[in-house]
């Protein structure tokens, strides 16, 4: 199950909004094939790991190790339990059980039925925190909330009000390794004018996350860079709903934190990483609707700034990371 986990892994922010599933098929206590979701659209999990076996005849004396429950639905692709069921392994060991509506408990009863030998709960600890933005997304009918920002020793946010770097290259570095790993990123309008970001992923490898900006009035011009083709880019705003090139304008009738994780929900998005300025991050906080937040801080300290924002949850931890310190938090009550 540990090498299911490993596998799965290398799907990281490519199968979103479906979960990261790896499979392990064992003959005799010997791997004989191994796979998992690579893309979204694509070949699931146990089904890349049963193509990768050369000798097929082991198959219906094998265990198949899946770090999630086989799906029993038809989505992008036919449903995994099907084909095991067909394979017929003589037994299936499951990491976890999929929260999905359309599949929890079901692909276990499917096989059961089938007189295929079931072990679940397998490393679910583990397997159920490599999935926690798809696990939180349907506990919540929200998507998962991450945190960031970056402030000096003082906790001041920029220096004297304007754009500056706080944290070390190191740092930034981590922070596109943290965008890689979420489908979308938001910031306000505010963050755009101050900084003109390009809010993608440049120092490591990694699929850019759609960027939502929350423009209301519409007052941001069309020359900043998250107007660009680097990625998909939504604004929510009060005025208007229109679809032009890679920009997606989307109107609420309101906005706020509850309307903003309601319409992500209903787009599929499944987690966002939100970087926007002390304004934004305060209003999630302030509404407890967060999951996760990661606070670097610099050795730097500023005369004057905007303050950083204010979290009254116990740091889970704190570590040195170069030149600054991250501190991260986990909403237990969220």
């Amino acid at each position: 199950m540990q090498r299911c986990i490993q596998l799965a892994s290398q799907g990281r922010g490519f199968v979103a909004p479906n979960p990261m599933v790896g499979a392990v098929i064992v003959h005799n206590d010997l791997i004989i094939g191994e796979g998992y979701h690579q893309q979204y659209g694509e070949a699931h999990a146990e089904v890349n790991a049963i193509n990768s076996v050369k000798n097929t005849s082991l198959l219906i004396d094998s265990t198949i190790y899946v770090s999630l429950e086989p799906c029993a639905h038809f989505g992008k692709t036919p449903p995994c339990v099907n084909l095991i069921v067909k394979t017929k392994f003589k037994r299936v060991v499951i990491g976890s059980l999929d929260p999905n509506p359309d599949v929890d408990g079901k692909g276990v009863s499917i096989l059961e039925m089938a007189n295929i030998e079931v072990t679940k709960g397998v490393l679910e600890k583990e397997c159920k925190e490599l999935n926690k933005h798809f696990f939180i997304s349907h506990k919540t009918k929200r998507p998962f909330v991450f945190l960031k920002w970056a402030q000096t020793s003082n906790k001041l946010m920029n220096d004297d009000f304007k754009q500056s770097w706080i944290s070390c290259p190191e740092a930034q570095t981590v922070v596109h390794s943290w965008r890689s790993e979420h489908q979308a990123i938001m910031v306000g309008r505010k963050t755009i004018e101050s900084d003109n970001p390009s809010l993608t992923v440049r120092r490591v490898k990694g699929k850019n996350p759609i960027r939502i900006v929350i423009d209301p009035n519409l007052s941001l011009k069309n020359d900043f860079k998250i107007f660009n083709k680097d990625s998909k880019t939504i604004i929510i705003n009060l005025i208007k709903n229109k679809i032009e090139g890679d920009i997606q304008f989307v109107q609420l009738e309101k906005i706020d934190t509850v309307s903003i994780l309601d319409l992500l929900y209903k787009l599929d998005i499944q987690s966002v990483l939100i970087e926007g300025g002390k304004e934004t991050l305060q209003s999630f906080i302030d509404s407890n609707l967060w999951d996760e937040a990661k606070v670097i801080t610099s050795p730097k300290t500023f005369l004057s700034g905007t303050p950083s924002p204010e979290i009254t949850t116990k740091q889970t931890s704190s570590s040195l990371f170069f030149d600054d310190t991250i501190t991260h938090y986990i909403n237990k009550n969220s």
